[in-house]
């Protein structure tokens, strides 16, 4: 079962970064909130080198594996999807700033992230650390994507499969970690991450039969 959680939690998040490069490419846009993107990009970095070099989480063998491989993916996706930020994103910066602040400003925001997952590491250790922090940026992610499809009013960047494969990508551990192990931290962010997550999906159904009405 703990396996099978993870390689679903693994494919589901793996079908949100394709849909993330599709959509930013065909449509010249970004479609991961940028702050969300620099938190998990930052994660998925940390905990790839910290797995594969230091032995971080030796003693949880084949599930370690498992989540290893899929955390090489998800970091090779999301250099693709950071692309398209840097790429697209300009087009999106407030018109009250000088554009020339962009690229410094995302790097901030992506050195502030780093900074995140160090000191996580540092209170709590790698393996909750690792939990703590993936939970509670996945639950602003749910919230951002929210913002992000409301600040646009439209369906671009967005997809019905991205907000589905996020919600099961996520309901999944929450499953794992949340319930079988019982952490109740990951437990109450899986659920509000969950609650979100089938908001964001209302929204982008409803707008979607709107559009079709009119």
């Amino acid at each position: 079962m703990e396996l099978f959680l993870t390689l679903l939690s693994g494919i589901g998040w793996i079908i949100v970064y394709e849909e993330c490069i599709r959509l930013g490419l065909k449509e010249k846009t970004y479609a991961m909130p940028f702050w969300a993107l620099a938190l998990n990009i930052t994660w998925e970095i940390t905990y790839t080198y910290s797995d594969i070099f230091l032995g971080a989480h030796g003693e949880m063998g084949g599930m370690l594996l498992a989540q290893t491989i899929v955390n090489i993916f998800w970091v090779i996706f999301d250099c693709v999807i950071l692309y398209t930020y840097f790429k697209y994103g300009r087009k999106e910066w407030a018109k009250q700033v000088n554009s020339c602040f962009f690229v410094p400003y995302s790097l901030l925001v992506l050195v502030c992230s780093m900074a995140l997952q160090f000191v996580f590491i540092q209170e709590f250790g790698f393996v909750m650390a690792a939990q703590y922090s993936a939970f509670l940026q996945n639950l602003l992610m749910s919230v951002l994507f929210i913002g992000l499809f409301l600040k646009r009013n439209s369906m671009e960047g967005t997809s019905l499969i991205l907000a589905f494969a996020k919600w099961i990508g996520t309901l999944a551990p929450t499953i794992l970690m949340g319930i079988i192990t019982f952490n109740p931290v990951v437990l109450i962010c899986g659920l509000f991450c969950c609650v979100f997550d089938l908001i964001y999906i209302t929204l982008l159904i409803h707008y979607r039969k709107e559009k079709k009405e009119n």
